[in-house]
């Protein structure tokens, strides 16, 4: 076919196909009879400046993020993390840390090397 129907078509498959690639839109204009090759459509697809519409994000809702208060005074807010490792022999253990956020203060260090999932 003639360069020109063929960029008519995958104009017009491009805008009511909006998330097909060249490769999509090359399979459709096989099924609807035009004889052109893969190399061909994805030259035309360049040449006419079509991309993929990207998905858009997800919205988020309004008000929920708000920024964490920071603690002014000692022993209002703790934060607690768990650290597992494993020893040369290839037991392993675990450590829970207890921070205070305003002093930065290591409050507890928990050992454990007992049983336990991951």
């Amino acid at each position: 076919p003639d360069d020109g129907v063929l960029r008519d078509r995958l104009k017009t498959l491009a805008q009511e196909r909006r998330r097909f690639g060249y490769r999509r839109l090359h399979v459709l204009l096989r099924r609807e009879g035009h004889a052109v090759n893969k190399k061909r459509v994805q030259r035309l697809y360049r040449e006419e400046k079509l991309t993929v519409r990207r998905r858009g994000g997800r919205k988020r809702a309004v008000g929920t993020l708000r920024p964490l208060e920071v603690p002014l005074a000692p022993n209002q807010r703790w934060s607690l993390d768990f650290v597992s490792d494993q020893m040369t022999d290839g037991r392993r253990f675990r450590i829970l840390t207890v921070i205070d956020n305003c002093t930065r203060e290591c409050l507890a260090l928990t050992f454990s090397s007992g049983r336990y999932t991951e």
